[in-house]
């Protein structure tokens, strides 16, 4: 569901660069040469014949005013739009296309190993980067996933005023569908107003897919732009938009357009993955036609039990084909895999959808543990710290909040190698940032993330450490975004939150202070631990109660 969404972005962008980008550059020209006349603006040379040039005019400074106003639509639609808007105000740019030269150099810079492991009823997949583990992957039996399975749900209540709807899906919990996330299109609603309560009646059956699973008390998210992914590409029903992963390098982009062309229905949209470099005409031509009879199958199921909703209409494969699906490519050395049953399921997914690809497949049948043998439980044990040490003795501190996460950079045991201040501490944020984004990648962070680094005079030094920070983001592929450095110094950037992270799969809230952290004492509480005095003895008929925290380890 993560590179579902990561593809998608790709290709929204390139639907604006194909279809808007001549256009764009021509207002803007007008815009600029018409300067403060606002009126009447002179055709371009690059214009149409018989073209009548209208300069919009600026908007009028709207007076202060107490009263709560309100916007025409969707408040949601208009707070995407609204962001864009400003991304490009702040010259916001996308990673641009590489070249095939630099495509394959930073494959050959890191060597990426893939490491399953199955112990009872839980599989661990474990990806390295040069012998460092940068992202886990871990299944339950008791804790599936529902992301990316479609079902036939029925409306509980439309709340307009949230514009939003609570949809059943036979979960327990409703799952909530936002009005950003309804394809009014494929309601014949796509010139009229986009209101939610429009669209859905209480008690209505919809075709809606999960995009998160449920986090805390937040029910499960839903879309009804429905998309099924594929070994090589995602399959959009109805969708008017191709788009090709901007991770790929210009000429296998060209070459994979050109096959588009002829294997694409025409009322259904792809999203071609990295995966697909090298991938024959044939071989995405069966990836089409297979998902294609996929999404027939879920209309029809969906016709056919329209009167028996909630109900499950396609679900995602687990959790180990899912990983393999989604990220195993040419970029690997190979894949070790740890037990009978994964073995099994993993050999016979990637013979089947790339056999090219079989050879890398390694199994491990030492008795030695094979997490053990990669230090992967090492590192996982690491990773459940909230302190980070860096290889020069600098230190990261993580902490959660409900708002957001926070990561300080402390200079710890790092004392420069010479030079001035403003040189140590330079060095000591370029080596936090690598790190910042492995812990975000290993742990699994996501919503709003802010980053104190810590300060430096010269600006060059802010734009070069900012400049590590993207690079290293750019082998994520859960969606991000950097915005702005504030005022005093902070890096915000927001990550796509889709499951429970590494601290969830592997502890429990205690149940003394229900994950707070303290203990609070009506009455004054006795010193504890300081100045060297002993602390004070509980009064008679107030035995003290321990506050024990038991650390969840991570099970082998």
């Amino acid at each position: 569901a993560e590179q579902v969404e990561e593809d998608a972005e790709d290709a929204e962008d390139e639907g604006r660069d194909d279809s808007g980008s001549s256009s764009s550059r021509r207002r803007r020209r007008r815009r600029r040469r018409a300067g403060d006349s606002g009126g009447e603006g002179e055709s371009a040379s690059d214009d149409p014949e018989r073209t009548v040039v209208k300069v919009r005019e600026p908007r009028k400074a709207s007076e202060p005013s107490d009263e709560v106003q309100s916007i025409k639509g969707s408040t949601r639609l208009e707070a995407k739009k609204q962001r864009r808007r400003e991304g490009r105000e702040q010259g916001r740019r996308r990673v641009p296309i590489i070249t095939e030269a630099e495509f394959l150099a930073r494959r050959e810079a890191v060597e990426r190993v893939m490491v399953v492991r199955q112990h009872g009823d839980r599989t661990q997949i474990g990806v390295l980067e040069d012998g460092v583990l940068v992202e886990h992957y871990v299944n339950k039996e008791q804790a599936t996933s529902y992301v990316g399975n479609v079902y036939l749900g029925k409306v509980q209540n439309v709340l307009p005023s949230m514009e939003a709807a609570f949809i059943d899906i036979g979960k327990g919990r409703n799952a909530v569908l936002y009005a950003g996330e309804v394809n009014f299109e494929a309601l014949g609603m796509g010139h009229g107003p986009r209101r939610i309560e429009s669209a859905l009646k209480s008690g209505q059956s919809v075709l809606v897919q999960v995009t998160k699973d449920p986090i805390g008390h937040k029910g499960a998210r839903l879309t009804s732009q429905v998309s099924l992914p594929g070994r090589y590409l995602v399959y959009v029903p109805e969708g008017s938009m191709t788009g090709i992963s901007r991770k790929l390098p210009d000429t296998e982009r060209a070459r994979l357009k050109t096959i588009l062309k002829k294997i694409v229905p025409e009322d259904a949209g792809v999203i071609v993955r990295t995966a697909a470099e090298g991938a024959s005409e044939d071989e995405l031509r069966r990836d089409v036609e297979r998902l294609q009879a996929q999404w027939e199958e879920i209309k029809k199921k969906s016709k056919n039990g329209a009167g028996s909703a909630p109900t499950l209409l396609y679900g995602e494969p687990d959790m180990t084909v899912r990983v393999v699906r989604d990220i195993f490519n040419e970029d690997f050395s190979k894949v070790v895999v740890s037990g009978d049953e994964a073995w099994e399921t993993v050999h016979g997914y990637v013979s089947h959808v790339a056999p090219d690809l079989a050879e890398r497949l390694s199994r491990w049948t030492s008795e030695v543990d094979v997490f053990a043998t990669y230090r992967i439980d090492e590192q996982l044990a690491k990773a459940l710290d909230r302190k980070v040490w860096l290889p020069s003795g600098g230190s990261l501190v993580i902490d959660r909040t409900e708002a957001m996460i926070v990561v300080d950079v402390n200079t710890g045991k790092f004392t420069g190698q010479g030079g001035n201040l403003e040189e140590t501490v330079t060095r000591n944020n370029l080596e936090a940032a690598e790190e910042i984004v492995r812990q975000l990648r290993l742990r699994d962070l996501g919503g709003i993330i802010v980053i104190d680094f810590i300060d430096m005079v010269l600006e060059s030094n802010r734009d070069l450490v900012l400049r590590r920070l993207l690079e290293c983001l750019g082998r994520d592929r859960t969606k991000h975004q950097v915005a702005e450095v504030t005022s005093l110094g902070l890096v915000q950037m927001t990550r796509k939150r889709v499951g429970q992270g590494l601290l969830e799969s592997f502890s429990e809230t205690c149940v003394h202070c229900n994950g707070r952290g303290v203990i609070v004492h009506l009455d004054q509480p006795a010193a504890a631990g300081g100045g060297g005095k002993r602390r004070k003895r509980a009064r008679a008929g107030a035995a003290e109660q321990p506050h024990e925290h038991e650390a969840a380890g991570v099970e082998t």
